[in-house]
């Protein structure tokens, strides 16, 4: 199967007419230019289909590699009933993760990372082998898991004031991908036990004073967050070995400023409760 992100752009190419709200290369590089500023964007793709948004984001993501890196991976947004309530969505909206976002656990950032910096509870799933593209349940995605990896994922939302915040427009700027923290992976014994400890884990965010901003089961992605995979597979992902997968949010995003100096993330319930943190400076 070919890569949605290289499809994309084959079409970009061949059936221009067919995508008539894919960003063109100006607007790609209005957008990139505002991006590496850390100044509110533009929309991509306003008023375009789905399909126009993905052509979109795949250009955008040939456009940032020089900056961000390559494709490593895949994130799913919009993971809640909640979230995509806000947004007008019905079903979650897919992004990229790129090479150079990813930071060690217990980084020290400036709080202005980007335009519109915010902090959100993630998780990231580390595949082992292109098997996982034929599983149909959480616990046969975990067979071809080769880890379990706590991630505090620091999106940025990058629009301007005005500008509309729809599936669409979150497609195409690829789902606000900025940076993240990685913690130390966990190992996938078991997938079925694993299964289970990541839908009845509970997932708590607290600020550098130790207050709780976020509390949440596992299943408060997609019932269990292993089924972002799956997900993203529906939409025609087909991931391969080494690939990380952002599960998405399992509660509220907040500005950095909500975090005190940090935030840590725990994971209580999965082997031994693993924690992954990073501080703020202004």
């Amino acid at each position: 199967m070919l890569n949605p992100l290289l499809a994309a752009c084959t079409l970009c190419l061949i059936a221009p007419a067919a995508w008539a709200a894919c960003a063109t290369d100006a607007e790609i590089a209005a957008f990139v230019e505002s991006y590496r500023a850390k100044t509110p964007a533009q929309a991509l793709s306003p008023g375009g289909s789905m399909q126009d948004a993905l052509c979109s984001q795949a250009k955008l993501a040939a456009a940032l590699e020089p900056h961000s890196g390559p494709v490593i991976g895949y994130k799913a947004g919009l993971t809640s009933k909640p979230a995509q309530e806000r947004f007008g969505a019905f079903e979650p909206v897919q992004g990229v993760l790129y090479e150079r976002m990813m930071l060690e656990d217990g980084t020290t950032l400036n709080a202005r990372w980007g335009a519109i910096p915010m902090v959100e509870a993630d998780l990231v799933l580390v595949v082992a082998d292109a098997g996982i593209n034929r599983a149909t349940t959480p616990a046969e995605v975990l067979a071809h898991i080769s880890a379990i990896r706590p991630f505090i994922e620091l999106p940025d939302l990058t629009l301007a004031k005005g500008q509309p915040f729809t599936p669409e427009t979150i497609t195409a700027m690829g789902v606000g991908t900025r940076l993240g923290v990685l913690g130390a992976p966990v190992r996938v014994e078991d997938p079925a036990e694993m299964s289970r400890m990541l839908e009845e884990m509970s997932v708590t965010m607290r600020d550098a004073a130790d207050g709780v901003l976020v509390q949440a089961p596992g299943r408060a992605v997609l019932g269990n967050p292993v089924n972002a995979a799956l997900w993203l597979r529906s939409k025609g992902v087909e991931f391969k070995a080494g690939d990380l997968i952002s599960v998405g949010s399992f509660g509220p995003l907040f500005p950095p400023r909500a975090g005190k100096g940090g935030v840590s993330v725990t994971y209580q319930g999965l082997p031994g409760d693993p924690v992954v943190q990073v501080q703020f400076k202004e």
